[in-house]
């Protein structure tokens, strides 16, 4: 299938929402304006940001020993980092967990031990700064139901609490970063964990030896495994197993902006990572017909029964020539995961197969558009042939 040429999404910032508007140009031609809320964020940094890292075997966090260095956070915020993943692994929590309770602390002290101006004996004890909300405290901002002042304000400790009650959240590591984590903090604010979620899988990956490329199977953390619907500890599964078959922009197909994924037609589809529907619905061909419940045939343009996703961090994934119409519909929120449509062969298409495409920066035209096999496979959920 020929990638498509689309206009970048503009994403206006008012409070924690961001909302757009903008006119599709889908596949080969045809219109469609939808409306964009809430989920995104930031820009998707290169389609290989988390490539560097290596997996497994996970190894234990040294906390006291040389920590890698991050642009975003000085040492003491990265050392609080280390902190919060030991926790996690010294309670044997799975490391999916380990990226929600970095992202969270990212949000609400962005990696500092926060004393409070309304708590004076907190600023009494040793701290990386100074909070004025409400009574809260410390990296998770915890408020007195969560313990004592001297107990908020020591990280291992507020960080096991935060474990504590994660794990019993109902599926938690299937559903999506900012609905767990708002369970846990009950916050103001919750669509914001979201957006760091990213960042904390980059931490969680050097500091642990690339545990946000894991999945749990069977009670062990495997490497690059996530696919049939296992979430990777980085959020991301892939869409469908199979063969890879036509590469993106290859010599002979210079605008493809995606790979074809081989499968059997009525295949399940999955979502990439949680995200937001941007548009679930037939694409017009080149001749501006609707009729993706047929077979589509080479040069036929368009991307049939299609649907485009918005994940945190700006991310934009696309999954063309669906057999019947998908199952999720416009703004809904999926989880990771999530079936949202079958394998088929409508639209520009020579056989049944999954054309599928990762944009950044909000971008769903072919600019924004980067090689999907790098990208997924830097999150664990590399595109292979099925067993």
């Amino acid at each position: 299938m020929t990638g498509a040429i689309r206009r970048p999404v503009r994403v206006a910032v008012i409070a924690t929402m961001l909302t757009g508007v903008l006119l599709l140009l889908c596949c080969t031609g045809g219109t469609a304006a939808f409306f964009l809320t809430g989920l995104g964020g930031g820009d998707g940094e290169d389609g290989d940001s988390l490539a560097g890292f290596g997996c497994g075997p996970i190894r234990p966090v040294d906390i006291v020993g040389e920590l890698p260095k991050f642009t975003e956070y000085g040492d003491a915020q990265v050392r609080n980092a280390a902190i919060i993943i030991k926790v996690g692994q010294d309670l044997g929590v799975p490391s999916r967990g380990w990226v929600i309770a970095l992202a969270t602390a990212m949000q609400e002290s962005a990696l500092r031990n926060l004393a409070n101006s309304d708590v004076p004996e907190s600023l009494a004890l040793p701290h990386e700064g100074v909070g004025a909300d409400h009574d809260s405290l410390g990296l998770f901002q915890q408020r007195p139901g969560w313990g004592s002042v001297a107990e908020r304000m020591t990280p291992s400790y507020t960080a096991r609490k935060f474990y504590e009650k994660l794990v019993k959240v109902r599926s938690w590591q299937r559903r999506p970063l900012t609905v767990v984590a708002q369970q846990v903090q009950i916050s103001a604010y919750p669509d914001a964990y979201a957006k760091h979620e990213e960042l904390a899988s980059k931490i969680v990956d050097a500091l642990a030896g690339g545990a946000a490329r894991t999945v749990e199977i069977n009670g062990k953390a495997v490497c690059d495994a996530a696919e049939r619907g296992e979430i990777a500890a980085s959020g991301w599964t892939a869409p469908i197993p199979g063969d890879v078959g036509s590469g993106f922009r290859t010599a002979s197909r210079p605008s493809h902006n995606g790979v074809d994924i081989g499968a059997a037609k009525g295949t399940e589809i999955r979502a990439a990572a949680a995200g937001r529907v941007l548009v679930a619905r037939c694409d017009p061909d080149n001749r501006g017909r609707r009729d993706c419940d047929v077979d589509g045939y080479p040069d036929k343009g368009g991307c049939g029964w299609y649907v485009d996703l918005l994940h945190a961090g700006g991310y934009i994934t696309r999954y063309c020539h669906m057999v019947v119409q998908p199952r999720v519909k416009l703004h809904q929120i999926v989880p990771a995961g999530e079936v949202i449509g079958q394998v088929g062969s409508s639209g520009n298409s020579s056989g049944p197969h999954l054309h599928f495409e990762v944009h950044l920066r909000n971008d769903r035209s072919s600019r924004g558009a980067v090689d999907p096999v790098p990208f997924m496979r830097a999150r664990g959920a590399p595109l292979r042939a099925a067993e």
